[in-house]
């Protein structure tokens, strides 16, 4: 079983809310995780069509059979179960008692916003860090780990990506999309996150995805919403902060796993990525991907942003910890180059702050004199700095 850095928090919020929502994309390790925390809890699969058919149709009956508490996994399966269980928990003595699970955010976020509001806690986990990565073995390279993507059975069962991702995007296309939106032309909905995955970390353009795709404006934005709930892509957004400058308001668009990204795009193998144009973007997705991980497995408050003005110069990434905003420059390369802190210095005059990292594929870790931390991505100290 995978170590997970998210168990301290989980464990955590156990402690503060009556009940606790664990939500991430499929095959996540949700349901391992939880039922690792809690192994006495019982714990029920909301997949199964028995258990769904009664817990929507005597939803106060099946509720009764836990009277300690239960692991409800897919929760969002039995909409109807929320308002009995608001009954439950208010009557409540202790904390912790149901842990929910689920893979479609929006439709769990729905019913727990209409009845549970501040009696139930979240955790989003999503797939593998780095770190519990290293569990497996210390050996992977940058293009491997971009490639093999973060979902844990890769490594736990030893997957081909090549072929355990198709079937994964296919088995989300067939069960998750048709659950929020019941989406005929699956065939061109593939093509629309095919678009996506070409589009990774770049400013999101709604209209371009539009036309390419051959559907409105509103449907894009409807798909969009989707992929966002599922876990399937995130969006950066930009710091509004414009010390004077004219900025760019749009948000960045991201994959929460590359591996998947890079089967969209039609890359197999480590020398197919090696010379692909998609590398840089894709590596960058990684880092970015990695830090957003990261701190939602430590329940950090620190908000991450990108930063651009109309002039071109942009910060790849910007750590806004309250009190201090740490700029972040993000390059596959793997020697140093003098240009790499350019945008740091620029962005620094502006702000008027100092300091920054640059996260490189390089092994030489430096601090230089003005302050910016030059440091290989894999630095497990400069990212718990950074969040």
């Amino acid at each position: 079983m995978i170590p997970r850095q998210a168990e301290k928090t989980l464990r955590s919020l156990t402690r503060q809310f009556r009940a606790v929502a664990v939500v991430g994309p499929r095959q996540s390790g949700k349901s391992t995780l939880v039922q690792k925390v809690f192994p006495r809890k019982p714990y029920v699969s909301l997949e199964n069509p028995d258990e769904r058919l009664f817990a929507v149709t005597d939803p106060r009956a099946f509720l009764g059979q836990y009277k300690n508490g239960a692991i409800i996994d897919e929760a969002q399966q039995a909409p109807e179960l929320f308002s009995y269980l608001q009954q439950v928990l208010d009557k409540a003595k202790k904390d912790g008692l149901f842990i929910l699970t689920g893979s479609n955010n929006f439709l769990l976020q729905q019913s727990i916003s209409q009845t549970l509001a501040g009696r139930i806690g979240y955790l989003d986990l999503l797939p593998l860090t780095f770190n519990e990565i290293q569990n497996f073995s210390n050996d992977y390279n940058t293009d491997e780990l971009l490639l093999n993507g973060c979902y844990p059975e890769i490594f736990d069962r030893n997957r081909n990506p090549a072929k355990w991702y198709p079937a994964y995007i296919r088995t989300y296309i067939e069960r998750d999309v048709k659950q929020l939106k019941n989406i005929e032309n699956t065939l061109l909905f593939n093509r629309f996150i095919q678009l996506c995955a070409g589009r990774t970390g770049q400013q999101l353009n709604i209209a371009a995805l539009s036309n390419e795709c051959g559907v409105h404006i509103r449907t894009v934005q409807n798909w969009l919403s989707i992929l966002q709930s599922s876990y399937i892509v995130f969006l950066l957004s930009p710091h509004f902060s414009n010390f004077n400058k004219r900025i760019v308001k749009t948000p960045k668009l991201y994959f929460h796993d590359t591996g998947l990204a890079c089967s969209l795009l039609g890359i197999h193998t480590v020398k197919e990525l090696e010379n692909s144009h998609f590398r840089g973007a894709l590596f960058e997705n990684y880092i970015i991907a990695e830090c957003l991980k990261q701190r939602n497995n430590i329940g950090s408050n620190t908000q991450l942003y990108y930063w651009r003005d109309n002039k071109g110069i942009e910060i790849d990434l910007l750590a806004d910890k309250g009190k201090k905003l740490i700029p972040v420059e993000i390059k596959s390369g793997k020697t140093f180059q003098e240009n790499f802190v350019k945008n740091i210095n620029t962005w620094n005059q502006f702000s008027g702050q100092t300091g920054g990292i640059v996260l490189y594929d390089g092994n030489a870790n430096h601090q230089r004199s003005d302050k910016i931390k030059v440091a290989n991505w894999r630095d497990g100290k400069v990212l718990n700095a950074l969040l």
